[in-house]
């Protein structure tokens, strides 16, 4: 028997494969299934079962396409009512597969349809369990993604489901079962998630919050639902393309991967309203960029920040970015329902500029040259656009904090007219939103080149005293 974690560091999920004797399974794929089908190819296996652990709302799963280019049988947990063939287990059914076995569990509370699946070895051992957004390494799924599906489901009454659920169904598995949850640290389905990916079930039994044997439902209840902050606007959407089906991912990625040259992409931009969405390093697009272009670089938390500020899934884009990343891009919009990229500028930022087009650019200061602009002109202003959480833990002194995650909420905060310094907390986030705002006009921005990691090592500056995080849950 194999088992291999796929971990997609960009938006915090693991899929997994297993394989025993000739037949393999996939568990919660990504968009793009090639992967899959070339692994299990080379080991000469037939994937038998595509399982989902629910219906996920951060990323669009591969299950449609993995099942229709290998015959496999896509199987989801009771209740769920998917728009295509699919196999809705019911609550102990044991699967099949090679000389192995996974028995579904269903464990509503995240979700309704939310399942589990128990692994046993060829000697009928239980040794993991696929826990999808159930069960995280240090936290449990949150509650409230689901709220909407019926009049009288709330987040608290999925808490108190999430609770039996784990107590009625999972806790009271063998301590050395492993688990391996569909998530770790940075994904949006949980507020406190670990940075590592597996561990067993008695470890969570004894380090995971939500698992303590003395806690009331009372208690699970209001930890659980305490402290969540708004789902990013995406997350309905790409719930829809996995209950009803989605296009072809390799649709998706021909009309992607359509090379244009300056004079085309600059046609088709004003033709079709498209954004255009520059992949590069913060750093380099600061020094030139297509004019109304945003940065949201491919080398960073890509996948999720296009999620949150581009509201509307189906909205044509256009990418720039570096030679060759250009399929890249594309797959990784798809991972999150954003099927709709139409093109690329051929050549990159060189092309644009040898074609004698206009750029713009974002002017960048180090935290020292910050330091003695502020001396000049004191009235500068300072922007501190990372998460409530990260500025009141430690923030620079008279900073204003605006996150970039709610940057549409708050522009009436700034003022066109005056000149402020934006920072994030390495640089990435913060050129995100003076891109965004420079698109809109607003042209007194300064970056901060390593935002307040910089700011602070530069000791120049006056910061807030430390309070930590795990306090402001």
């Amino acid at each position: 028997m194999e088992i291999e974690q796929i971990y997609t560091g960009c938006l915090s999920q693991g899929a997994y494969y297993i394989e025993s004797n000739g037949e393999a399974v996939v568990i919660d794929p990504l968009r793009e299934v090639e992967p899959y089908i070339n692994r299990a190819e080379q080991n000469g296996a037939k994937i038998k079962f595509v399982l989902e652990t629910h219906f996920h709302a951060d990323f669009v799963s591969g299950h449609i396409d993995l099942a229709e280019k290998t015959g496999a049988q896509i199987v989801f947990g009771p209740t769920a009512k998917p728009g295509f063939d699919a196999l809705v287990a019911v609550d102990g059914q044991v699967l099949k597969v090679g000389d192995v076995s996974l028995t579904v569990l269903h464990t509503p509370g995240h979700t309704m349809e939310s399942t589990c699946y128990l692994l046993s070895d060829q000697q009928g051992k239980q040794v993991g369990i696929f826990t999808g957004d159930t069960l995280f390494i240090g936290d449990v799924g949150r509650p409230d993604l689901a709220q909407k599906v019926s009049a009288g489901l709330t987040q608290e009454k999925l808490a108190e489901h999430l609770f039996d659920s784990l107590r009625n169904k999972i806790m009271p598995l063998a301590d050395d079962i492993i688990v391996y949850p569909a998530h770790g640290a940075g994904s949006a389905c949980g507020k406190n998630m670990s940075k590592e990916t597996t561990d067993t079930l008695g470890s969570q039994k004894t380090s995971n919050y939500a698992l303590r044997p003395d806690m009331t439902r009372e208690e699970f209840v209001e930890e659980v639902t305490g402290g969540l902050m708004p789902p990013p606007a995406y997350f309905p959407e790409n719930v829809l393309m996995n209950v009803n089906g989605y296009e072809s991912i390799d649709r998706v990625l021909e009309r992607g991967a359509q090379a244009l040259d300056a004079a085309a992409f600059e046609a088709v931009a004003n033709q079709t309203g498209a954004v255009v969405l520059d992949t590069r390093d913060a750093e380099i697009f600061a020094k030139g960029f297509v004019p109304n272009s945003i940065n949201i670089g491919i080398n960073g938390g890509f996948a999720p920040w296009v999620g949150a500020l581009i509201p509307d899934i189906k909205q044509s884009i256009l990418i720039i970015t570096e030679q060759g990343r250009e399929e890249e891009v594309v797959t990784r919009l798809a991972r999150v329902g954003y099927d709709h990229t139409i093109g690329y500028l051929k050549g990159g930022i060189d092309a644009w500029v040898k074609a004698g087009k206009e750029t713009s650019q974002i002017q960048s200061v180090t935290a020292d040259q910050m330091s003695q602009r502020l001396k000049i002109d004191p009235a500068i202003g300072v922007l501190d656009v990372r998460k409530a959480s990260e500025f009141l833990s430690e923030h620079m002194l008279d900073a204003e904090n605006i996150p970039l995650d709610y940057i549409n909420d708050h522009l009436a905060q700034i003022d066109k007219n005056k000149t402020y310094f934006v920072h994030c907390a390495g640089g990435y986030r913060s050129m995100i939103f003076n891109s965004v705002l420079k698109a809109r006009g607003y042209d007194n921005l300064i970056d901060v080149r390593g935002g307040f990691k910089a700011i602070k090592d530069s000791g120049k500056l006056e910061v807030s005293n430390y309070v930590c995080p795990s306090t402001l849950l």
